[in-house]
């Protein structure tokens, strides 16, 4: 069959052809190794699956160091047609160019498409090393707003035209005392919207209830942050009480009811709504969430948190289950139906072209990627093979380092031996 386009339908839901079309980027650094490795792992899995019924056409795209020594440019603007135009792609890590323009590849796809949710899931595989005792209680997804916060790239440095008329307008218009070394300061602007804060926690709610999560916790540093993350939290449950009415129960529903009827009274609501299966929507200050992974995992399902939250949250989540090196990663407009799935780690270009590295983050991120698409048994199919082979210990040399009497494989080993066990 002639390979065809993902397509979002007129009903909001993405429409994906047996043979669909998908651009990939390969990535800097480790990418070609870890990209190779996974797109094999990927093909197999579909293959032993749907057979001959389905196939990934596989679109290249550039960016990164490969983009810019073919064609002068980091990130060409065809690269970002065509990830428009295709809807779903995958990328390797990419190298962030030194100097001026752009500060991040990755923050550039991201705000050209507006991708504003970043879709960290995190669990544990049996037999990965992990600093923590119960790593098996860690099992949350993390909803990490994409497009706002410090995302929004907005910084004057010190001493710089624009920090002064910064400085200026802050202590002249606007009566701002309590900058301590104002002549020396640098400038930063975090903007936090109601529309930017809703569309992610909206996001974060929906997934909850259609994979049957317990609860969703909005993370915050709003004690002190007030107007931005204290608002986050504030239009977060103004939101979810509005929107989805009986299928959740909010800690600021459980605070009035505490107010008006009493602790007791209150407490004994919540135990009930739990009982009932609803959606339970909470919030935490972040440094506390910080200490409470790592204490009690098993209370925390579905996270939605601003963006530079997120990015801490995500990785010291992602080191107690194994680290970045098996954390998969998403970029997601649910609106539009566009998705960049890709590799959480850097490009390690010190181990570039050694065919030794951990393929997993990426290929984990094609198991999101085939879930988006609704292609959850070949989804399932990596998933329980990556497991098998992790078991085995029969792994590459990122986690033998830590394993006793594990086998070393190479990178293109190890993808093999997770397709010899696709069942």
């Amino acid at each position: 069959m002639t390979p065809e386009k993902i397509i979002m339908g007129s009903d909001g839901l993405l429409q994906v052809p047996n043979f669909p079309i998908i651009p990939f980027i390969e990535g800097d650094g480790i990418g070609p190794d870890v990209w190779s490795a996974s797109k094999k792992v990927i093909d197999a899995a579909v293959a032993h699956v749907y057979g001959d019924e389905r196939q990934i056409e596989w679109l290249e795209m550039l960016a990164g160091e490969k983009a810019f020594n073919q064609t002068g440019q980091w990130l060409p603007a065809e690269t970002l047609d065509i990830a428009r135009e295709y809807l779903v792609s995958i990328k390797g890590p990419l190298t962030t160019p030194v100097g001026g323009g752009i500060r991040s590849l990755n923050v550039a796809l991201r705000q050209e498409l507006d991708l504003y949710v970043c879709l960290r899931p995190v669990k544990w595989y049996k037999g990965v090393p992990s600093p923590v005792t119960q790593p098996e209680n860690v099992n949350m997804v993390i909803f990490r707003e994409n497009t706002e916060d410090i995302y929004a790239g907005i910084e004057f440095a010190a001493g710089s035209p624009e920090a002064e008329k910064l400085l200026n307008f802050l202590t002249d218009e606007l009566n701002v005392k309590n900058i301590r070394f104002p002549e020396t300061s640098a400038f930063g602007v975090k903007p936090v919207s109601k529309e930017g804060s809703e569309r992610l926690i909206r996001a974060a709610i929906k997934y909850a209830l259609e994979n049957n999560h317990s609860s969703v916790t909005i993370v915050h540093k709003g004690n002190i942050m007030k107007y931005t993350e204290g608002a986050f939290k504030i239009w977060g449950y103004e939101l979810a009480e509005r929107e989805f009415g009986d299928q959740v129960y909010t800690w600021g529903q459980w605070e009035k009811a505490r107010k008006t009827q009493g602790e007791d009274v209150a407490n004994a609501r919540l135990k009930k709504m739990e009982a009932q299966g609803r959606l339970i929507v909470k919030d935490v200050i972040a440094d506390n969430f910080l200490q409470q992974i790592l204490l009690s995992p098993k209370d925390y399902s579905v996270v939605a948190t601003l963006n530079l939250n997120g990015d801490y949250i995500s990785d010291a989540a992602a080191a107690s289950v194994g680290g970045i090196g098996i954390s998969p990663g998403a970029n997601i407009n649910y609106l539009t139906g566009h998705a960049v799935f890709e590799a959480t780690h850097g490009t390690a270009p010190r181990f570039a072209n050694t065919n030794t590295m951990n393929p997993s983050s990426l290929l984990l991120s094609g198991v999101m990627m085939l879930e988006y698409m609704g292609w959850k048994e070949a989804a399932d199919c990596i998933e329980k093979a990556l497991a098998t082979t992790i078991m085995r210990k029969r792994v590459t040399i990122d986690f033998y380092n830590l394993m006793h009497d594990a086998t070393l494989l190479k990178t293109d080993e190890f993808a093999l031996e997770i397709i010899k066990n696709l069942e």
